[in-house]
């Protein structure tokens, strides 16, 4: 199982810095999950929101302001995929502006690290598949209706693999379903401890958590456990 970082540890570091994804890779994670916007010098940063604490959106400030409003710097995606290269980076597209230049950092990056890209933009998934080489996923935050099946969630399974499931609307059936057709399930939004030792009993291929520590520690105890 996967175990990803999200934004990086950003307990004692601003969420999506160098700092936080450090701290959370010495933890012993296997990746970060990080959020990729275009600033308005043309330039990838990782970055959640759409607007700046000072209520301005993300994509009218150069990197230099947003790094300045902010507080911090900003980093690029280039940092940091340079900084860490021996983790899975789940690159997820907040916007379509920032499509092209991503596509481009992502296939100069594609055969040296380990990538995963992710949007709730589902076409956005599918272009990217079309013109890269790396793993791609959707993410879903709502139940589909019953009817509603895994292949048609998925009409390409040849180019989407993996489905990044909001914690609220997990369903056991549907990630069930989607293991038998070769699908990798990923899970974000735990908060609890139960929450994360659920998602471990339901064996899921990844967690996207805030909380790392909770799964090191359960992982740690059934190791002890173990005759």
């Amino acid at each position: 199982m996967l175990l990803l970082s999200h934004r990086g540890h950003h307990t004692n570091a601003p969420e999506n810095t160098i700092e936080a994804f450090e701290q959370a890779v010495s933890m012993g994670v296997d990746g970060i999950e990080t959020d990729i916007r275009l600033s308005a010098d043309g330039r990838a940063v990782l970055f959640h929101d759409r607007v700046s604490p000072d209520g301005r959106a993300v994509a009218s400030l150069s990197r230099e302001e947003l790094s300045d409003v902010a507080g911090y710097r900003v980093p690029t995606v280039e940092e940091a995929l340079e900084q860490l290269p021996g983790i899975l980076w789940n690159l997820e597209i907040k916007s379509t502006d920032v499509v092209e230049i991503t596509k481009s950092i992502v296939n100069r990056f594609a055969g040296s690290r380990r990538l995963l890209v992710t949007s709730f933009w589902h076409n956005v998934v599918e272009e990217f598949r079309k013109s890269t080489t790396v793993d791609c996923g959707i993410l879903m935050a709502q139940r589909p209706f019953m009817d509603l099946g895994i292949t048609q969630l998925l009409p390409d399974r040849k180019k989407i693999e993996t489905i990044v499931w909001d914690f609220d609307m997990l369903d056991p059936n549907l990630i069930q379903s989607a293991k038998q057709h070769g699908i990798r399930n990923l899970v974000y939004g735990a908060e609890t401890v139960n929450e994360h030792l659920h998602l471990l009993e339901l064996r899921v291929d990844g967690i996207i958590t805030d909380h790392p520590q909770f799964v090191i520690e359960a992982v740690r105890n059934e190791q002890r456990a173990s005759p």
